[in-house]
């Protein structure tokens, strides 16, 4: 695994379990470790968590060659690990666990507080496979897919949505917006709370570490085109690559007043 990615939202306080302060986004490699917690001048932490019910130093992530780890170094809470794409999979992590391995390509990390929790997330986007043709033969054939994609994952139909217009020969050009995106997918079970938030972030996270696309970084009027760029960019790698094909289009809703015409291509 060539290495992690840890999301601490920019939190309101509100309900949502988001912990206050600016967005932090963190890069570790194998062998490097991030802590989380309360943090003081004396005890650093490289993801602050600003409540009182947590520790100064309330646990630690560490990344290995083929996963990460999570220790919690908290004397009496437990901690949670959600799988927020699953079926309400999750692991409990109890006090003075130290490395317990998180098996999730997706991740949200929360700690319980007195009035709700708070959460960060963390991304794994690369998978060890072993090659086909050797599967019974030794470690030394293992492979790291060149684009490593989750067909049951959010971000996977993301991308569908964002490819569908060309898959169905409808545009040779025009690539989805967010807000259509958002409102493309609201039929679907998963994503009756997708915001336009939650989508830029997939198509961030599928520019940036599964497709790999580098673009520049801009602001102002400029920053629109960029992220206009983004989505053709990845629109036209997976194509090309045949990552996202015509029978994937049947883990899109049906399209409204399409009927059974919409079915039938779908299916």
């Amino acid at each position: 695994m060539s290495g992690v990615v840890i999301h601490l939202p920019r939190g309101r306080g509100d309900a949502e379990g988001e912990p206050c302060g600016d967005a932090v986004t963190l890069r570790l490699g194998p062998g490097e470790v991030a802590r989380f917690g309360r943090g003081s001048a004396t005890t650093p932490v490289e993801l602050r968590l600003d409540d009182e019910a947590i520790s100064r130093l309330a646990g630690e992530i560490r990344v290995t060659d083929d996963h990460w780890q999570l220790s919690n170094l908290s004397a009496t809470q437990s901690y949670l690990v959600e799988n927020p794409e699953g079926a309400g999979e999750y692991l409990r992590v109890p006090p003075r666990r130290a490395g317990a391995p998180i098996p999730f390509e997706f991740s949200r990390v929360v700690l319980p507080t007195r009035n709700t929790s708070v959460s960060f997330q963390v991304f794994a986007p690369d998978h060890v496979y072993l090659d086909a043709d050797g599967l019974h033969g030794h470690w030394g054939s293992r492979t790291v897919t060149a684009y490593s994609l989750d067909e049951t994952a959010l971000y996977f139909l993301i991308l569908v949505a964002l490819c569908e217009p060309r898959l169905r020969d409808e545009s040779p050009v025009a690539v989805p917006t967010t807000p259509q995106i958002v409102d493309r997918l609201k039929g679907h079970p998963a994503c009756g709370r997708l915001t336009a938030r939650a989508v830029s972030s997939h198509i961030d996270y599928l520019a940036d570490e599964k497709m790999r696309i580098s673009t520049p970084a801009e602001c102002g009027p400029r920053r629109e085109a960029r992220r206009n760029g983004k989505r053709e960019a990845i629109v036209g790698l997976v194509l090309r690559f045949g990552l996202v094909r015509e029978e994937h289009l049947a883990l899109l809703p049906p399209r409204a007043g399409a009927g059974g015409q919409e079915r039938r291509t779908a299916g």
